[in-house]
């Protein structure tokens, strides 16, 4: 090249001096007085005022001055505080791993669905469990009667989940797994389903959702008192520390916290509030913080508001990293990444024009990528309706694929990094995140939160005022409070029967018959000791317990007869 057309011409922007604050102030000043006032004589705005989904007055143009960071808080991608991303090429090294939550029936029906999905491109599998093994109930329980494959896949017992993974290379794909208060003993059956393959356990990968402190404060899937809730938890984490290297034992979830109606903010907040709870019972239990912290995931939401969403990604890598350093001396950089995995808003999706949910899932999943996320579900547009039939399942992976391949939004790294809005925008959702940190800490951590209703109140209270909003006409909801059109649903319809309850019924009779009474019964007795002694860990009890066919209502029932059970105070 040229000396001549390698030099900028005059004026170009490589050649222009920065403005000084004051230059830019009169700029603003000259702006709104000779472009910005004529024009809104002419033609008023919408509204008096603009805010995000998440209730943050939100500008109507930001300028070079209006982020508050400065270059060492927004940094480059791959270096501390990781705002621009955990990894230094992020997809330009490999996309995410694309992860459809599926899960139906028997173990047989969804094992049949995960073999679908792998051969159409899955990179990862997300199984769903139904709500009697989310609440540690076997499939003949009584209270298990009309709900036994209709929401998940029914696991009962240790024989179940081979037939779930039947077939499934266990040593090349990982699994995520959405259990939370029987996930140890979930996780347990896993282990040796893996070890009955061959499978080594440092060679097992995947990741447990089990985050119980979650559940108190949104989802309520809980089965015991938090406190020895957590220390089972805890047990997950020191056991996966020392024996299963490549698992990760805890997914701290802000996902059902949003869908259970909190802001942007609050699920932000109360997410890493639960991460910073798991952490500090890690290191009282006498772990080191950089023995554990590199296998801590977490599961955040990506709902409708595209610019809040990417700036509460970007916000969360930020102070998880300033968190893990500085409050919690964490000197391995792996110890300090947030990496985290997305799914899309299922509590967004309208069972009205249902295919509109389609172009909903999209943008959501937009924002997560743009965000950085390391891995993605994306729901399909039945969601409201159904369980996924497999055209919806298909169309809602296709989305992803066409956003990997075709879209370049993997060419670079945090394309919206310097964008004055969103980078006031993650500014503002750190400190307010903070002020969460504040008062949690103020009322004595997240447990003591959870027993005196401080979570749910906050979510409940956001909730409510979302609400009114969608009632009034306020906050629009396209084909439910606008542009709604008054025509029959037509989705290809997926249907459960109680086939699976009858089945899985009759496989577990033969079970408890085929087992040794005497070897299940010394089990669950050093199961109920193990239990009682704070000092020892749960899970080879656990192990041993599933070793000798001990199912997963046996199991559970075992651990509330040292804990009890939970009733949750009222916050109305």
């Amino acid at each position: 090249m040229s000396a001549a057309r390698a030099t900028a011409p005059a004026g170009s922007p490589s050649t222009r001096p920065e403005r000084s604050r004051d230059e830019v102030h009169e700029a603003r000043r000259r702006w709104e007085e000779e472009v910005l006032r004529p024009a809104m004589e002419k033609n008023p705005e919408r509204r008096a005022q603009f805010e995000t989904l998440g209730g943050i007055p939100v500008d109507r143009v930001y300028t070079p001055r209006s982020p508050r960071s400065t270059f060492d808080d927004i940094g480059y991608p791959g270096q501390f505080p990781f705002t621009r991303g955990i990894h230094p090429t992020m997809y330009r090294g490999r996309v995410w791993s694309m992860r459809m939550f599926s899960g139906f029936g028997t173990p047989e029906d969804t094992n049949r669905r995960f073999r679908y999905l792998l051969a159409h491109g899955e990179s990862g599998l997300s199984i769903a469990f139904d709500d009697p093994t989310l609440y540690g109930l076997d499939a003949d329980d009584p209270e298990s009667l009309g709900e036994v494959g209709k929401c998940g896949v029914n696991v009962s017992s240790l024989d179940d989940m081979r037939r779930l993974l039947a077939g499934i290379p266990l040593g090349e794909v990982t699994t995520s797994m959405t259990i939370n208060a029987p996930a140890n003993i979930v996780w347990g059956m896993y282990l040796l389903t893996g070890t009955a393959h061959r499978v080594p356990l440092d060679r097992l990968g995947g990741t447990t959702q089990n985050d119980i402190l979650k559940e108190y404060i949104a989802q309520k899937e809980f089965l015991y008192p938090p406190r020895p809730a957590l220390r089972l938890v805890v047990d997950t984490i020191e056991y996966a520390t020392r024996e299963v290297s490549r698992w990760n034992p805890v997914s701290v979830s802000g996902y059902h916290i949003r869908e259970a109606g909190s802001t942007a903010v609050q699920e932000l907040a109360f997410t890493l509030a639960d991460g910073r709870t798991y952490v500090r019972e890690a290191i009282g239990r006498g772990l080191a913080v950089d023995e554990f912290a590199p296998r801590l995931s977490f599961f955040f939401n990506s709902h409708n508001d595209f610019f809040e969403e990417i700036a509460k990604f970007r916000a969360a890598r930020r102070l998880w990293a300033r968190v893990m350093r500085d409050e919690f001396g964490a000197k391995k950089e792996r110890s300090q990444w947030l990496r985290f995995h997305t799914q899309t808003a299922g509590c967004s999706c309208t069972a009205q024009q249902p295919e509109v949910n389609i172009v909903r899932t999209t943008v959501q999943a937009l924002a997560a990528v743009l965000g950085g996320t390391q891995s993605l579900h994306t729901n399909s547009y039945d969601e409201a309706i159904q369980l996924p039939s497999e055209d919806a399942v298909r169309i809602a992976l296709r989305t992803q694929q066409i956003l990997a391949a075709e879209t370049g939004v993997g060419e670079t790294v945090d394309p919206f990094g310097g964008s004055y809005y969103v980078e006031w925008l993650t500014d503002r959702m750190e400190e307010e995140a903070q002020r969460y940190f504040d008062r949690i800490d103020e009322i004595g951590g997240v447990v003591a939160g959870i027993e005196r209703g401080f979570f749910q109140r906050e979510i409940q209270e956001a909730s409510f005022r979302y609400q009114r909003a969608v009632e009034a006409g306020e906050t629009k909801v396209v084909g439910v409070n606008a542009y709604a059109v008054d025509e029959p649903i037509r989705v290809p319809r997926l249907k459960i029967g109680e086939t699976a309850r009858r089945l899985q019924s009759r496989r577990l009779k033969a079970e408890r018959a085929g087992r040794d009474p005497r070897r299940h019964a010394a089990a669950l007795d050093r199961l109920r000791k193990v239990a009682e002694t704070p000092s020892d860990n749960t899970m080879p009890a656990v192990l041993d317990a599933l070793r000798a066919k001990a199912t997963l209502g046996e199991i559970v029932h075992a651990f509330q007869e040292v804990y009890g059970s939970f009733r949750e105070r009222s916050t109305y």
